[in-house]
């Protein structure tokens, strides 16, 4: 009789953990938060969307971290560029190079580089994400401002708490790499503020298109011209650049991601070495999810700094975006850019 009880009860507290795994693997997928009552005390066993996605994570309620990564050919592949949750590109100097400003917040990468120098059109979209900003350096057009305290930053020029290492068998400026950990850590040491702030946008479901293009070609100059390869069964975007797969060091995997924007603005040369891109004002965007492309208007306050990049569709209401990662494409206009048989 014992033994049978015994039984019994093993066998509900197996059934009751099988429902607690479907619900949370449900909840976690469909992105909603999910909260078990025992007695007066409430524990939270799947966590919330964090805004910045719409993806649940651990992390729902922290700031992100916004590292400079180099786009060099030297570096590649880049440590822990598929793990990051939304990514920023644009050109840095006329009519060449681009750099990438990659935002950490769900995944905890243990390698992040190459990291590289803060460029000042950066600056207010790493504040708009509510982002803690990271960055080895940068133009004096940039350290100016981040001298002024706009937006709280982790520079390796200083290097407060070891936050950041140089890694052996790269030559220099290349060798500069981080971590979330240590970024979180050094965040934490400086008395930043680390729970988030920012809004989010409006967020859609997954409905993959069987008919819209496949492929999006940006036409920044080679090598660092970049192109996107939807996978409907995925229903998601491949990253290529300069002609190649673009790659994560750590994983070994592509670059994916749920949505890609493509910006229209303007830039004016500062000197040699340094474009100055407009990211206040407004603009013409390109939203391509789901496997379709949508016409949007960007647009940016510049007072106050944080303000959020904002995506307006033709009724002037926030579009929404699939949940998941997003890559950020800023381009001039007069730069080609083609899907299909279209061109932007």
């Amino acid at each position: 009789m014992i033994r049978k009880l015994y039984e019994n009860k093993l066998i509900i507290i197996s059934i009751s953990a099988l429902i607690l795994v479907v619900a949370a693997i449900y909840f976690f997928v469909s992105g909603k938060s999910f909260e078990i009552t025992r007695g007066s005390q409430e524990e939270i066993l799947i966590y919330k969307p964090h805004p910045l996605t719409g993806q649940s994570c651990k992390n729902y309620d922290k700031r992100p971290m916004a590292v400079m990564l180099s786009i060099d050919k030297i570096t590649r592949p880049l440590s822990s560029i598929a793990m990051a949750d939304v990514v920023v590109e644009m050109p840095v100097v006329k009519d060449s190079i681009t750099r990438l400003m990659a935002l950490y917040v769900c995944s905890e990468p243990k390698d992040i580089g190459s990291v590289r120098s803060s460029r000042r059109a950066f600056i207010p979209l790493a504040a708009g994400f509510d982002a803690i900003y990271a960055h080895w350096g940068g133009s004096n057009f940039a350290l100016e401002q981040l001298d002024q305290g706009i937006l709280d930053n982790i520079n390796a020029m200083i290097n407060p708490n070891e936050a950041f290492y140089r890694k052996r068998g790269l030559p220099m400026p290349h060798d500069g790499f981080t971590s979330y950990e240590r970024l979180w850590k050094t965040a934490k040491y400086l008395g930043y503020r680390l729970q988030n702030k920012f809004e989010g946008y409006k967020y859609i479901d997954d409905k993959p298109s069987e008919q819209g293009p496949t492929t999006l070609m940006i036409g920044y100059p080679v090598p660092y011209n970049v192109s996107y390869i939807y996978n409907r069964k995925k229903n998601s975007y491949l990253r290529w650049r300069g002609g190649s797969p673009e790659l994560d060091k750590l994983t070994g995997e592509q670059v994916e991601t749920k949505v890609v924007v493509v910006l229209k603005t303007t830039s004016y040369q500062v000197n040699a070495d340094y474009n100055y891109v407009k990211v206040f004002g407004s603009g013409d965007a390109l939203v391509f999810q789901n496997g379709k492309v949508q016409k949007v208007k960007w647009q940016k306050a510049e007072n106050p700094v944080s303000s959020k990049l904002k995506f307006l569709d033709e009724t002037g209401e926030e579009t929404g975006f699939v949940r998941g990662k997003m890559w950020i494409e800023y381009i001039y206009y007069g730069t080609p850019v083609t899907w299909g048989e279209k061109n932007f």
